[in-house]
């Protein structure tokens, strides 16, 4: 699936979203936000971000992201990719940095689709 097909989803989910408004963490939870789009901060280390409830893990949400954006270290992201094939959550969109072939190889087998790609850029290619 394209970038573009996936930011026509409109439920996502950003696993290290966090409150320090240098992080991309943060800017792309904010930017899907402001885009319309219905986004739940995951991140264990906060209880709310820009005064949204954040959650722990994905299974915590109240409904199922169609597509989850990782913001996290690959290492992190293996288990995240477990999860989404748990919850059958079929979507990841991964950041530049967040990307290992082990990650890549498990998503496949897992039979997840995986987009590599920048949110922000995407966001803003659609504005244009």
């Amino acid at each position: 699936m394209t970038p573009e097909k996936l930011m026509e989803k409109k439920i996502w989910a950003v696993v290290g979203a966090t409150t320090d408004q240098e992080k991309y963490g943060y800017k792309i939870y904010k930017a899907l936000k402001e885009a319309g789009y219905t986004v739940y901060p995951i991140s264990p280390k906060y209880d709310e971000i820009d005064g949204d409830k954040a959650y722990k893990s994905l299974k915590d949400l109240p409904q199922k992201p169609e597509v989850v954006d990782f913001v996290v270290n690959p290492k992190i992201g293996l288990g995240i990719v477990k999860e989404c094939a748990e919850l059958g959550i079929k979507n990841i969109w991964l950041q530049p940095g967040t990307v290992s072939e082990e990650l890549l190889a498990l998503a496949k087998e897992k039979g997840i689709n995986a987009v590599e790609a920048c949110v922000l850029v995407a966001l803003r290619t659609m504005r244009n």
